[in-house]
């Protein structure tokens, strides 16, 4: 049995996406060694050492055209069994059997030049080609993988007969940064920490604006820098809160790992979400979670965060005065998701395709 993993968009500078892959592609060889694994990687740094596997170059951008051409003769050249694209973008034509995994349906739900700094002709063109491309890959794969129920109903509400195939598969929390839990830190007070990406979805707008009120509050921002980060500054700098809003840029584990222990409350503000990872390993270090309540959230975060209406700054107010603390009910949450349990269910996944 020979499988291929398309690891091009695996390590950290990919987010959430690239923080899957990476602990799924970890764990693969040791769960399953009777099968051969073919990772294709695009750069040198997204080898892990050590793996019985095979490694094979695939220098192609994603989202590009050449994944859609070039791509297809590199996987069909290892002769596959199966191959599993973690993300929506698999290549059209590609012949073989397909898993694929749909972390959300975002650009279905949020689409428009308020989404993008490109320009309008440029972006709807780009929109098509998604639009393409995710509906062959639902079409063409014998399984999705996704990860929450939250998102299996939203990909049945747009593909009904994906249903049947879609298989949830919960993420875990990162090994990375549970090495510094028991790290002795004196919390801040009055200090929020949000660690994500700063498109318009993630609704960070709503917690600067709160901020105008909390005059007593920090929020750190951790990221790596992204096109709509300007757009945040420009925003911090009119409402006048620049004293109260700090950029960390990227942080090692270590770094973030304190960053969220000695916050008050790790912000969750989004409107759409596929999980809702950075919560779960906040809740692993012991910060609680101020959540916006959207289902995703509050099926993955359950009772243990305190939630939100997104729209409204007045609701954020008056629910991080009422900030949930429970030590045991956060540790009750996050012992349900694991990164091994994920991957032992991707395997029995593939073993039922193949």
């Amino acid at each position: 049995m020979r499988i291929g993993i398309d690891c091009r968009l695996s390590g950290i500078s990919h987010a959430g996406i690239g923080r899957y892959i990476e602990n799924l592609i970890s764990r693969l060889p040791k769960e399953a060694p009777d099968i051969e694994w073919v990772y294709f990687y695009r750069h040198q740094n997204q080898i892990i050492p050590n793996l019985d596997v095979k490694y094979v170059q695939a220098p192609i951008r994603h989202y590009t055209f050449q994944e859609q051409t070039r791509l297809i003769s590199i996987y069909k050249q290892e002769k596959l069994d199966l191959l599993h694209v973690p993300h929506f973008n698999a290549p059209i034509m590609y012949p073989g059997k397909l898993v694929v995994t749909i972390h959300d349906l975002l650009w279905h739900e949020q689409r428009g030049s308020h989404v993008t700094t490109l320009k309008s002709w440029e972006y709807w063109m780009k929109y098509v080609g998604y639009k393409l491309v995710a509906s062959a890959a639902v079409k063409k794969a014998s399984k999705i993988l996704v990860p929450t129920s939250t998102i299996k109903k939203t990909l049945s509400n747009y593909y009904p007969k994906s249903t049947d195939k879609t298989v949830v598969t919960h993420e875990g929390v990162d090994e990375k940064l549970l090495r510094f839990k028991n790290e002795k830190v004196i919390k801040k007070n009055k200090s929020l920490i949000y660690v994500g990406s700063l498109y318009p979805h993630k609704n960070v707008d709503l917690v600067l604006k709160a901020l105008q009120d909390l005059t007593d509050w920090k929020l750190t921002i951790v990221g790596s820098r992204n096109i709509f980060q300007d757009q945040a500054k420009a925003e911090i700098e009119k409402l006048g809160i620049e004293k109260q809003v700090k950029f960390t840029g990227y942080l090692s584990d270590g770094k973030l790992a304190h960053k969220i222990k000695v916050a008050t409350a790790l912000v969750q503000p989004s409107l759409s979400e596929g999980f809702g990872l950075t919560g779960i390993e906040a809740m692993a270090l012991g910060t609680p979670v101020l959540a916006s309540d959207i289902p995703v959230f509050k099926e993955i975060y359950q009772d243990a965060a305190t939630y939100f209406d997104p729209q409204s700054t007045t609701n954020f107010i008056q629910a991080l005065s009422k900030l949930k603390t429970d030590q045991k009910k956060m540790s009750e949450v996050v012992k349900q998701y694991s990164w091994d349990e994920m991957t032992k269910q991707t395997i029995e996944t593939y073993r039922s395709i193949l």
